[in-house]
């Protein structure tokens, strides 16, 4: 498996607090068997986290990759962004104020939970006018999904991958987060599911029993996709592949 959403850039946001955390993370994740991991702390948010790419984010980076391969863990750990998206997002993309996942053409967006629909779709408009293919996070989080029910597809219309959290697959999010993420995996519309993980102890980058239960409850062959095949694929700048 393959995970493109971690809050594990350490002392960054509200994820992993110190270098030990994050590595304990990694280690979780690595047991669990997830062979590579997208550092994407929170960014661009306004009034909070802003985390525009620094050599201190890098080289928080570089700490933490020589710290997993000292313990030998056996983890690809790949730079990234959780973008808070502004209308203004695709300009700091092209400035290098944000980055891409593994700088390709995939960057991590998310949204105000409550923010309307059409103020979304005109900022994902805009990152697409540039050439991105905007990996949305956590859709199923977002009130107008719930309450707009041709929201994901249109997303999908517009070019745009969608990644459900696994959390929204355990109920972890509420009724309605769970049944916005089971009607997007029913309609085939996700693209990728991610772990969100913010703590080696909650919400945390373990996702062997997602993954069972999507193959259970989906199928195997989707699950093969949704952890392996896209989250690889978009970390080496690939088209991804559809169910």
């Amino acid at each position: 498996m393959y995970d493109i959403h971690c809050h594990i850039c350490y002392g960054c946001d509200d994820g992993a607090e110190d270098l030990e955390t994050a590595v304990r993370m990694v280690a979780l994740a690595s047991e669990k068997g997830t062979r590579g991991i997208a550092v994407t702390p929170h960014c661009n948010v306004p009034g909070s986290y802003t985390n525009y790419w620094s050599g201190e984010l890098a080289a928080k980076i570089d700490t933490l990759r020589s710290a997993v391969e000292e313990r030998g863990i056996d983890a690809e750990i790949y730079p990234g962004q959780e973008i808070f998206c502004t209308s203004g997002a695709a300009g700091l993309l092209e400035s290098g104020k944000l980055i891409t996942l593994n700088n390709s053409r995939y960057p991590l967006v998310e949204f105000d939970f409550y923010e309307y629909s059409d103020s979304v779709y005109a900022k994902l408009r805009e990152l697409v006018s540039k050439g991105y293919v905007p990996v949305v996070a956590h859709p199923e989080r977002y009130a107008f999904i719930s309450e707009e029910r041709d929201a994901a597809a249109i997303l999908k219309s517009m070019g745009c991958l969608l990644q459900i959290n696994k959390g929204s697959l355990d109920g972890r999010f509420g009724p309605a987060a769970y049944f916005a993420a089971d009607d997007i995996m029913r309609r085939h519309l996700a693209d990728v599911i991610a772990s969100d993980a913010h703590s080696p102890y909650m919400r945390t980058p373990d996702m062997r029993h997602i993954h069972e239960k999507v193959c259970e409850e989906y199928s195997y062959e989707y699950a093969d996709i949704l952890f392996e095949q896209n989250p690889l694929r978009i970390l080496e700048d690939r088209e991804t592949v559809t169910f």
